[in-house]
């Protein structure tokens, strides 16, 4: 009987301290998470603080050292549809557009991306990417001498409440992934601004022409004279009609 008692004494005691160190390792994970940095692409709702980052309207996203951010703007409205984000060997192209309350479109879409793609002669491969499901594409393009040529692209698409953001990664971005991590950490930064304006789903969500980050409109004044700029200025990009 003794025996007995002593047996079940060491086995609550074992076990009250496995739930100890799990409680205790739960709780560390947990602070780690908390202190872990937010991955995006992010609500607006979800950030409580965007003063670090540039303001497109509907898209807003920190600068990177030796990213370039172009403009795309429709010749006719010249209204801005598209933002680039690039350097000199490749770039990542963002959209943003409303989407319905009840449901995602990136399924749909990506089934509509690669039907248009097979259809110009092109090619098509589903993939798991940094943000989910993915497209790796090679567009049919023409070149000399009549002949087809090829370009890789990568179509990867993020989802939040009523909100789909469409990148399409171009140049050394679509086939090396070193060259593709940078664009992903900008990506990462994106917060998407929808606003309560009721809109039908795709409708693209407005964009504008940047307003720098706060902390560094304060300090352009000491960084104006003497020191080169790690992010080039804010170029007006090729100007392209609109095509969804």
């Amino acid at each position: 009987m003794m025996f007995g008692r002593k047996k079940k004494t060491a086995a609550a005691d074992e076990a009250t301290e496995q739930d100890s160190t799990t409680t205790a390792t739960d709780a560390a994970t947990a602070s780690d998470a908390a202190e872990a940095p937010a991955r995006g692409p992010r609500d607006i709702a979800d950030v409580s603080n965007t003063d670090s980052l540039v303001d497109l309207g509907a898209l807003l996203l920190a600068p990177a050292p030796g990213i370039e951010l172009r403009l795309e703007v429709d010749q006719k409205t010249n209204d801005v549809t598209a933002l680039q984000v690039a350097d000199d060997d490749g770039a990542v192209q963002l959209q943003v557009f409303a989407a319905p309350r009840s449901a995602g479109i990136w399924d749909d879409i990506r089934d509509e991306i690669a039907e248009m793609i097979t259809g110009n002669g092109g090619t098509v491969d589903e993939a798991d990417g940094p943000f989910g499901t993915e497209l790796l594409t090679r567009l049919a393009q023409p070149g000399p001498q009549g002949r087809t040529v090829f370009a890789p692209a990568i179509f990867a698409g993020a989802e939040g409440p009523r909100w789909f953001l469409r990148a399409v990664y171009s140049g050394s971005a679509a086939v090396d992934h070193a060259a593709r991590a940078r664009f992903d950490e900008v990506l990462q930064s994106v917060v998407v601004r929808r606003g309560e304006e009721p809109r039908a789903p795709r409708e693209m969500l407005p964009l504008q022409m940047p307003t720098a980050p706060q902390a560094s409109a304060e300090t352009d004044d000491e960084d104006a004279q003497g020191q080169g700029d790690d992010l080039k200025p804010f170029e007006r990009g090729p100007e392209i009609t609109e095509v969804r």
